[in-house]
């Protein structure tokens, strides 16, 4: 240990003797020569924040028996090697680790590593908390993942621990909304490794591996540099100096095994075929892969080696220039070369590593997961309003809530949301997020005993009314206060559902005005779940308008002042032969619903003026070889849609209508429409699935209309803009779609689905990501669970058959239909997916009779224009808050909206307003961002060009007139302010 300290002392004072010089960023890259091909060597760690073992498991190396990776020591002897030699370069991506890693340094390590990031030898990309996936995430999460991350960042090292480049190495395919946030972000590019073959293999002959993606249909200025890497983010083939590989080291002495002029001529006879396939004579070639570098002298001694002798060659007439570089360097060197590039418009969904390959299991996968990482942002959204509005400043609410932003950043993850990670690291997802989740709602009922009458409120949640089941009613429901928090910016119309027993029950609000109420009962086969309690089998259900704060107070009663008695109108049939050949007509005043009374199904839906056939059922994919990634279809016949034999009972009251549908032993479902609400709910439960010994069920739920959609749908690009799908087509290339049709024409579904013809339009909307497409002309269909029996081969090691309380897993959740005529805005389909995504957190208190008034009031935003998203209102420092306001309509549904932000500054107390990149971490003012030519826009210049804010960046203070503070967005466009208070 004295040895030790001895090392880092001199380290120490060798990098101050350095720092006056010191530069980071584009400055600190070292020189490329013109008249050679450049080759940039990138030494980096691909470390997955969670997969085959838990986070920590990764982080302190335990558990090597299942995967040997340590990623703290790779850390540590990556920075005693960047010491060693200032050409060594090495970039650090997962935030998440490097963050833990921190904390455990003394402050001498932690100014080697300061002084290391200044001169640009150790350099962050990406900077989020964790690489995140690109098509199961919502937008909003990712953005504040990397919020969380880049913030640690530059309170830890300043500007020069900023990142400017993507690196989305290993995600499964790429989503348009990523890069439109990496623009957003002020980032110069990105680079990814996986895309499909056939697409890839078409780049490679047409040099388009690197392209401009215009990453917006609405944000004409929303473009995006995009590299895709020549192999993947491995090793050179053959080069591999890691540890953990066997390809041979670089031997130079005096030996019979001197391998230097074979291992020399190899790379450089790779080098020559990678540079064949760019435009310029800059190359960029990854060191590294899956927790590499844990003993990194083993990497950077042999790289070192290749570099000296590669560049030695050039004396003798090589045309190969070798270097230590970074993502960040190799694309600054690009951008010098002043090039043209074809442009992308789309994204790279579905990916496809063969024709028999295409990876859209993973959409689906754990299904209950995916939902629970939402109710994760739901929660953390409320718990950073409300944090916000209460000024709550102590240690512990403080770290509550930022551990729940860090682990939303860590389900972000590319193999957690995704469902891809083994079975065990699943279950720790579920701990640390559960852990957090409960935190938040502390957080959250400490500020609303300041904002509002109830000081003394316990402010529970549930977090189980999924199965109608709530602790805190389970007893009883009388003198409950429900308090809604509405996370939106307008005032919001909900109904609020609360579990209770078969009781009489009245509701009113804050004034004591009596709330319409009706009870409903719980539907058989949810009461039927084994882990349930069955305390309470009926739900109270009443309508609540709320601002952004609302209590709501239930009091058992008589039965003459009670929620109105709900009727059943048609029994189960148990029998198909006793079905007559009418019809069930279910309505409310704004949607009427048809059921087949011989099939048990649904048949016709009119709302909106539009009247369409209609039918919704469930099919099952029967699979022999899908696994967590990938959805591979045994053979095209066993696709089995139920046509008939389901059982229904109907159960109308004045505020809402329930078709309760049994479809078989393990499916079953409620179609609920509700008064004022213009549109279709369905709440479906699928499972325990059965499988064979050879096979796995995939179960799919379907909508089939006669809309004349002609193979053409839209899919929402992470809860964002949609993009248009024709089936079998993509926008580059021809895929190969012979072996697997539906798999190949599946893709992510993170919010919404929709098809139309000249006159209707039909959209689906979710409450989780799921995969979906449309294979039939006005159909839609969306996968909502998978149990099978094989892995698929791509890593995770383990089927996906997930069991809890002992038995497969049961999953519980909801579609949504809206029918509208197709020269309608599809408006009303955005406020929805609004809705459905934030919608009203309910918290539960005892009804103690004592009530105060509210310490501090809270501000109302419905002065935003509608179509106004306020989209983060959270502590930023404690001195500080971010806002973000989001236009949510695109340029067809929208328009240029403008409105002040005066009131919000003066409710925060501002002193002070200034405006930044989407993450909140660096002035907009001081965005310079790379503009690169793309192909058949205009003549190319000769120098290289830049982009600037395209609007005035808000500055103002407190002393400025309110014309300041007007902010104007145009569709799609969000804003982000950070108010010092």
């Amino acid at each position: 240990m004295k040895l030790l300290g001895i090392v880092l002392c001199v380290a120490f004072l060798a990098l101050q003797a350095k720092s006056a010089q010191a530069v980071c960023g584009y400055e600190s890259c070292h020189e490329t020569k013109s008249n050679m091909v450049n080759i940039h060597l990138v030494p980096h760690s691909h470390d997955d924040v969670g997969w085959l073992k838990t986070v920590d498991q990764y982080y302190y190396g335990h558990r090597n028996n299942i995967q040997h990776a340590g990623v703290q020591y790779i850390i540590d002897t990556v920075i005693s090697e960047l010491i060693k030699n200032p050409d060594r370069r090495f970039i650090q991506v997962e935030t998440s680790f490097f963050s833990k890693w921190w904390d455990e340094q003394s402050e001498t390590m932690r100014a080697i590593v300061k002084k290391l990031v200044n001169e640009g030898r150790l350099q962050f990309i990406n900077g989020a908390w964790s690489m995140n996936d690109e098509a199961a995430v919502n937008y909003q999460s990712v953005i504040d993942q990397f919020t969380v991350g880049l913030k640690f960042l530059d309170d830890t090292f300043g500007v020069c621990g900023r990142p400017r480049v993507g690196w989305q190495i290993d995600p499964f395919g790429h989503s348009r909304e990523q890069a439109s946030i990496y623009a957003q972000m002020g980032f110069d590019g990105e680079f990814f490794s996986r895309m499909d073959h056939n697409d890839k293999g078409r780049r490679m002959n047409d040099l388009a591996l690197e392209m401009i993606w215009d990453a917006s249909e609405s944000m004409s200025q929303v473009k995006l540099f995009t590299g895709l890497l020549y192999t993947f983010y491995w090793d050179t083939p053959g080069f591999c100096f890691d540890v953990h590989c066997s390809d041979d080291p670089i031997i130079d002495s005096d030996s019979y095994d001197n391998n230097v002029k074979s291992r020399v001529d190899g790379f450089i006879a790779y080098a020559a075929e990678v540079a064949a396939k760019f435009r310029t004579n800059h190359i960029m070639i990854p060191m590294g892969g899956d927790f590499q570098y844990e003993d990194a002298e083993v990497n950077y001694k042999n790289m070192d080696k290749l570099i000296k002798y590669v560049n030695e060659r050039q004396s003798s007439g090589s045309k190969y220039n070798i270097i230590y570089s970074t993502p960040t360097c190799y694309l600054n060197s690009v951008h010098k070369s002043v090039q043209s590039y074809p442009n992308k418009t789309l994204d790279f969904f579905p990916y496809g590593s063969d024709t028999n390959s295409f990876w859209t299991g993973y959409y689906t996968s754990r299904p209950t997961q995916k939902r629970f990482e939402r109710d994760g942002n739901h929660i953390l959204q409320v718990a950073k309003q409300l944090s916000a509005f209460a000024e709550l400043s102590s240690t512990e609410q403080k770290e509550d809530l930022e551990y729940l932003r860090e682990i939303m950043g860590v389900m972000q993850h590319h193999d957690a949301i995704t469902g891809t990670e083994k079975q065990h690291v699943s279950d720790d997802y579920d701990r640390i997020l559960y852990d957090a989740i409960v935190g938040g709602v502390k957080t959250a009922g400490d500020a609303l005993r300041k904002l509002t009458n109830l000081p003394n409120g316990e402010f529970e949640s549930c977090l189980q009314l999924n199965i109608s089941q709530c602790a805190f009613t389970k007893d009883g429901a009388d003198n409950v206060v429900v308090t809604v928090y509405n996370p939106l910016a307008h005032t919001s119309t909900q109904y609020v559902r609360v579990p209770v027993k078969n009781e009489n029950y009245q509701v009113t609000d804050d004034k004591g005005r009596v709330v319409a109420s009706e009870l409903l009962p719980v539907p058989t086969e949810v009461l039927a779940l084994e882990f349930r309690d069955q305390d309470t089998q009926h739900e109270l259900v009443f309508k609540a308008t709320v601002d952004k704060i609302a209590s709501y107070y239930i009091k058992k009663v008589d039965s003459k002042e009670s929620s109105t008695a709900v009727r059943i109108i048609s029994q189960p049939k148990t029998n198909a032969e006793t079905y007559d050949d009418g019809e069930t007509t279910v309505q409310t005043s704004l949607i009427k619903l048809v059921l087949d009374n011989k099939t048990g199904l649904l048949k016709r839906v009119e709302m909106n003026g539009v009247s369409e056939n209609i039918e919704q059922s469930y099919g099952l994919y029967r699979t022999y070889d899908s696994g967590a990634y990938v959805f591979r279809q045994y053979n095209q016949g066993d696709f089995v849609i139920q046509e008939d034999g389901v059982e229904f009972t109907v159960y109308e009251g004045a505020l809402v209508k329930e078709v309760h549908q049994r479809f078989s032993d393990y499916i079953s479902q409620v179609i609920r429409i509700s008064e004022d609400k213009p549109y279709v709910e369905f709440e479906w439960l699928v499972g325990p699935i059965p499988v064979e010994e050879d096979f796995g069920t995939e179960v799919v739920t379907i909508f089939s209309s006669e809309i004349a959609s002609e193979g053409v749908f839209y899919t929402d690009s992470n809860g964002r803009e949609l993009i248009r799908r024709e089936k079998n087509q993509r926008e580059d290339f021809t895929p190969e779609l012979a072996v697997q049709p539906t798999s190949g024409n599946y893709y992510p579904i993170t919010s919404r689905i929709a098809l139309q013809d000249s006159k209707k339009r039909l959209a689906i909307l979710n409450d989780r990501a799921q995969g979906g497409s449309s294979m039939k002309d006005g159909q839609i269909e969306l996968m909502l669970h998978r149990r099978l029996v094989r892995d698929d081969g791509y890593g995770v090691g383990e089927a996906l058959n997930e069991e809890k309380y002992g038995k497969p897993l049961i999953a519980r959740g909801k579609v949504f239909l809206i029918l509208n005529a197709a020269d309608e805005s599809t408006a009303a389909e955005r406020e929805a997916e609004k809705e459905f995504h934030l919608p009203l957190w309910k918290f539960f208190s005892k009804n103690s009779g004592s009530t105060t008034a509210a310490a501090k009031s809270v501000p109302s935003f419905d002065d935003f224009p509608k179509s106004v998203h306020l989209l983060t209102l959270e502590p930023f420092n404690d001195d500080e808050i971010l806002l973000r306001v989001e236009n949510f309509k695109d340029h067809i549904e929208g328009k240029v909206v403008s409105f002040n932000i005066l009131p919000i500054f003066d409710y925060l107390n501002g002193v002070e307003i200034r405006e930044t990149t989407l993450d909140g971490n660096m002035p907009l003012s001081e965005m310079k961002q790379f503009k690169f030519h793309a192909e058949g826009s205009g003549v190319r210049g000769s120098e290289p060009e830049y982009y600037t804010s395209s609007h005035k960046p808000l500055s103002a203070n407190q002393t400025q007139d309110a014309a300041e503070f007007a902010v104007t967005l145009y569709p799609m466009q969000i804003r982000t302010f950070i108010i010092k208070h």
